[in-house]
């Protein structure tokens, strides 16, 4: 899970994402706006985890919605290295995005309501090659049955329907659906923040060995540090729709430099009894206001 020293798979270069703020019961009349992401900048290598973090409301999600253009930019430029070159995501439309969608997929965050519950766990996976006319009936069935083998479920789980399993077992079903177009980029919206502690681990040793044998690059956004310590080669901690600071995954551990990073570092709970707590640090009134500005 080295990142490589080639073109970067993907390029986000000034993102912004604005939302309007309209006036009480006057929807025309625009009195302020609400930056989700502000002027966002990194490169992703292919073979790459990137971890995305931050607290509920940093605007990660949103960040990582715009770049596959699930929320159209306000402003900047997100540049994917395709298999036929590279392209500039943030000014094509629809129709030019379409045929970009089979390298480029998502792992929802909730695996209950991410699943259609009146379709069955084939039909679900196979939707996605039904949408870009890719194969026969019979040839989608078959590479539905090898994609549920490949995250470790059952063909047979194919006549199944999404309320029948676990949500573990539905988190893998989403991990297959994305994984069928056999995509470059994957990002991992909270792929595991609604599964129990064992189970995260599970799915966490999955998409690691998945990434090893289809040669994915992740963009993995998440909360919890503990996690994104074990998968993410490289770190980007988001603030109020900024971000703040990324480093390597070991050496922002061990040196973070900005204080919302060591206020975050500060909060993580240690499961050694042995080992004091470390007190949770607290903004100064100066950072407090700086962070007000934002």
């Amino acid at each position: 899970m080295t990142a490589s020293d080639t073109k970067p798979l993907l390029r986000v270069q000034n993102l912004c994402k604005f939302f309007p703020v309209h006036a009480k019961g006057i929807r025309r009349k625009v009195i302020d706006e609400v930056r989700a992401v502000d002027h966002v900048t990194f490169d992703i290598q292919p073979g790459e985890t990137l971890g995305l973090v931050g607290e509920s409301g940093s605007g990660k999600t949103t960040c990582a919605r715009t770049i596959l253009r699930a929320l159209s930019p306000t402003a900047g430029r997100v540049h994917f290295q395709s298999e036929d070159g590279e392209v500039e995501l943030s000014s094509l439309s629809e129709h030019a995005l379409k045929p970009l969608r089979q390298q480029m997929q998502m792992i929802f965050q909730d695996p209950f309501s991410s699943l259609n519950p009146r379709m069955t766990v084939g039909g679900i996976v196979e939707e996605p090659l039904l949408i870009h006319g890719i194969g026969t009936p019979a040839e989608r069935r078959e590479k539905a049955a090898d994609i549920l083998r490949k995250v470790d479920l059952l063909p047979e789980h194919r006549e199944r329907y999404p309320h029948a399993f676990s949500g573990g077992q539905r988190q893998r079903i989403g991990i297959a659906r994305a994984l069928i177009l056999r995509p470059r980029f994957i990002v991992c919206d909270e792929a595991v923040s609604a599964l129990d502690v064992s189970v995260q681990a599970q799915v966490i040793n999955l998409l690691m060995d998945l990434q090893e044998e289809f040669h994915l690059t992740y963009l993995f956004v998440a909360h919890d540090l503990g996690v994104v310590r074990h998968i993410c080669d490289r770190i980007a901690v988001m603030r109020n729709g900024k971000l703040v600071e990324m480093k390597k995954t070991e050496e922002l551990f061990s040196n973070p430099e900005h204080p919302y990073t060591q206020r975050l570092l500060s909060a993580i709970p240690n499961p050694d009894p042995d080992i004091p707590l470390r007190p949770i640090l607290e903004a100064s009134e100066e950072e407090e206001l700086a962070e007000a500005k934002l």
